[in-house]
């Protein structure tokens, strides 16, 4: 494959080489990328974008022989999903395997019970009606705080329990983490 003069290699190969250098859980971040499908929230917009690879595209390269890193891979690839869109929510779904806890449907619309769009969450359970959302740095400009703060109360109205993580959660603190979203899932589960 070439880009321009330069050659370089596909994305699925490039996923691949990096099976003897990451992490198990940096290479489930690097394949999320990969296969995700940009699209946009609440659905005002069709999609016109396809994954840069797909798990096939990803399979196929941790089958080649002598591949560094082949069990890595295929662990990773084994927990890849669809729909996040960022390392650090592949990390939270991570922590949230990890505690044994069920999986969470990524990149979730979230309604009102007339139908009409709250927001989109990260991470949610929606048969309990629990979003999970990473607050990065970028929400804490005095726009984005406003309409987190608008989006939240919304979510709140239509009885929706809002489990906020940030880095300290995701990357130092993860038993913290997990406390509130099990306390979450324990209070929407008594409702």
């Amino acid at each position: 494959m070439s880009l321009g003069a330069a050659r370089v290699t596909d994305p699925a190969s490039t996923w691949a080489s990096l099976g003897s250098m990451l992490f198990e859980d940096e290479l489930v971040a690097a394949a999320d990328a990969v296969i995700r499908i940009p699209r946009y929230p609440g659905g005002f917009q069709e999609v016109d974008q396809t994954p840069l690879a797909t798990i096939a595209d990803l399979r196929r390269v941790t089958e080649r022989k002598g591949r560094p890193g082949a069990p890595r891979l295929r662990r990773a690839l084994e927990l890849a999903r669809n729909g996040a869109s960022s390392p650090p929510e592949t990390q939270i779904r991570l922590i949230i395997h990890d505690a044994g806890l069920p999986e969470p449907v990524l990149d979730f619309d979230v309604r009102a019970v007339n139908g009409s769009f709250l927001g989109c969450s990260e991470l949610a359970y929606p048969e309990l009606r629990i979003a999970i959302e990473y607050e990065s740095d970028g929400h804490l400009t005095r726009e984005q705080l406003q309409r987190d703060i608008d989006k939240y109360q919304d979510y709140a109205e239509a009885g929706w329990i809002v489990v906020r993580l940030t880095s300290q959660h995701v990357y130092r603190d993860r038993a913290e983490a997990v406390r509130r979203i099990r306390v979450a899932r324990a209070a929407a589960q008594r409702r």
